[in-house]
C-alpha cells in the first residue's frame, strides 16, 4: 500500500540570534530549562540548533500514530513541516492527501472576526471550498458548543472555546490527514472525551491521524503505533504500548534533566541554590509512578540569614495551570523559623494518588510573606506522571478537576 505520509532524511536547523537581555531571573531560568542544550553545537556552530536530524518514517492510510518525547525533542517542528507551515533544511516529505492541522490554540483564527467568520476563514486555510464549509457548518458549531457566541469576535473567547471551535473545523472538514499537537488537553473532561471519540470516528472513515501528547494514557488508548523522538531523532518506532513502556523505562538514561544538576546562579546573595532532584523508591527520577509518593530534594546554601523567609514550590501542569503550592511554613519547624547560615537539604514529600497523568513543571522560590521575593527559579524542574498498566484506579485520571486524589471514605450505618 502506498504510504499517505513518507518522510525521508528530514532535518531542520534554526539559527540562534545574538545574546539577548532578559527582563528577570524568571525569564533566564525558564529559557535555560526549556532549551535543548545538547543540540546547540553541531557542525561546529555555537549558534545553531538542529530541531530535527535525519528523520525518516512512513505512515499508511488509516493509521493513528502517536508522537511522544520530552519538550524540545522536535515533535512540534516535525508537525509544522508536515503541515507545510515551515520548510525543512534537508530531506523530503511526500503527503498524498489533504492535511488538517491543529497545532496551537486558534491557529489560523483572526481575533477581530467572529466565530462564524473564522469557521469560513479557517476552512479556506485548510483548502476547503465555501460550499463544503456551508454543508458542514451546523455540525461544526454543534460539536464546538459555541452556538451562543457564534457572532462574537474570537478575541472575547476563552482558550477552551477557541480550541473547541478550531478542533471542530479541522475534524469535520474531512481532511485525509489530521494532525493534532497537544491541544486536546484544553477543555473539560467531557469535551476531551468527545474529541477522542471524533478522532476514532475519523480513523474508522479511513483517514490518518498524527497525535502529539504528553498524556501517555491518551496515546496508548488512541494510537496503534507510536514514534519516540529524542534530540531531533527517532529513538524507537513500533507498537504504542512497547514505545511508551520503553520511554518510561529509559527516560532517566535518555535525558540529563536540570533536576539532577547544579542550577544557574541567581542575583540573590542571601541564598545559593545548588540543585533540585526528584526521588521515588530511593532513586533519582523524572518519571513518577502516580500510585506512589515521591520526594523533592532541594540542596541550597544560606549565606546571609533573612528573618521570616520561607521556601515555596509552585506546581503547574502542561497547560500552565497552577495545580498546588506548598512552603516550609505549611507545617512550621524550628529550622524554618530560626534559619542560620550553612548548607542545607530540604525534603518535600508529595503523596501518591494525588496527581493525574501528564507532564508537570515545578518552580522554586524564597520570599518574605507579603514583603518581597528573595529569589525565584521558574520551571526549575519538569517531570512526567505515568499510570501503571494494571492500575485498577485508571478511571480517576478522567475525572474533572486539576488533580484526582484518592481519598479514604468511611461508611457507618446509623441506627
Amino acid at each position: 500500500m502506498k504510504p499517505i505520509i513518507a518522510v525521508e532524511g528530514l532535518s531542520k536547523r534554526y539559527r540562534i540570534g545574538g545574546r539577548q537581555l532578559h527582563n528577570s531571573l524568571r525569564d533566564t531560568v525558564a529559557g535555560l530549562v526549556r532549551a535543548p542544550f545538547n543540540r546547540f553545537k553541531k557542525n561546529g556552530s555555537a549558534n545553531t540548533i538542529w530541531a530535527l536530524d535525519d528523520v525518516s518514517f512512513e505512515i499508511t492510510p488509516g493509521e493513528v500514530v502517536g508522537i511522544i518525547g520530552r519538550n524540545g525533542a522536535g515533535k512540534s517542528t516535525l508537525l509544522k513541516i508536515l503541515s507545510q507551515i515551515t520548510r525543512p533544511t534537508k530531506g523530503r516529505v511526500a503527503l498524498n492527501g489533504r492535511v488538517g492541522s491543529l497545532l496551537e490554540v486558534g491557529t489560523g483564527f483572526h481575533s477581530e472576526l467572529t466565530g462564524r467568520e473564522n469557521v469560513f476563514l479557517n476552512g479556506a486555510i485548510l483548502g476547503m471550498k465555501r460550499a463544503e464549509i456551508q454543508r458542514k457548518f451546523d455540525e461544526i458549531v454543534a460539536f464546538a458548543e459555541t452556538e451562543k457566541f457564534l457572532d462574537t469576535p474570537v478575541k472575547h473567547y476563552s482558550s477552551g472555546m477557541t480550541v473547541r471551535l478550531a478542533f471542530a473545523v479541522a475534524a469535520h472538514l474531512e481532511p485525509e490527514i489530521l494532525i493534532i499537537d497537544e491541544v486536546l488537553t484544553i477543555g473539560d473532561a467531557e469535551f476531551q472525551k468527545k474529541c477522542l471519540g471524533k478522532m476514532n470516528e475519523v480513523t474508522r472513515a479511513g483517514r490518518t491521524v498524527l497525535f502529539v501528547s504528553h498524556d501517555l494514557n491518551a496515546i496508548n488508548s488512541t494510537c496503534e503505533r507510536a514514534l519516540l523522538l529524542h534530540e531531533g531523532k527517532i529513538v524507537l518506532s513500533g507498537v504504542t504500548a512497547d514505545v511508551t513502556r520503553y520511554y518510561l523505562d529509559h527516560t532517566n538514561n535518555m535525558y540529563s534533566p536540570i533536576t539532577w544538576t547544579a542550577l544557574p546562579g541567581s542575583d540573590a546573595t542571601e541564598v545559593k541554590l545548588n540543585s533540585i532532584r526528584l526521588v521515588q523508591n530511593g532513586a533519582s527520577t523524572s518519571a513518577i509512578n502516580c500510585r506512589e509518593a515521591f520526594d523533592i530534594h532541594i540542596d541550597y546554601q544560606i549565606n546571609e540569614v533573612v528573618r521570616g523567609s520561607r521556601f515555596f514550590l509552585i506546581f503547574r501542569n502542561e497547560r500552565g495551570e497552577v495545580i498546588f503550592t506548598t512552603s516550609d511554613y505549611d507545617v512550621l519547624s524550628a529550622e524554618a523559623m530560626t534559619r542560620k547560615t550553612g548548607r542545607f537539604l530540604s525534603r518535600v514529600e508529595v503523596p501518591g494518588g494525588l496527581l493525574k497523568t501528564g507532564g508537570y513543571y515545578g518552580s522554586l522560590g524564597m520570599d518574605i510573606k507579603d514583603d518581597r521575593v528573595i529569589f525565584a527559579a521558574d520551571d526549575a524542574f519538569h517531570f512526567d506522571v505515568f499510570e501503571p498498566e494494571d492500575d485498577v484506579q485508571a478511571g480517576r485520571h478522567k475525572r474533572p478537576g486539576a488533580i484526582s486524589p484518592l481519598l479514604s471514605w468511611e461508611i457507618s450505618e446509623l441506627h
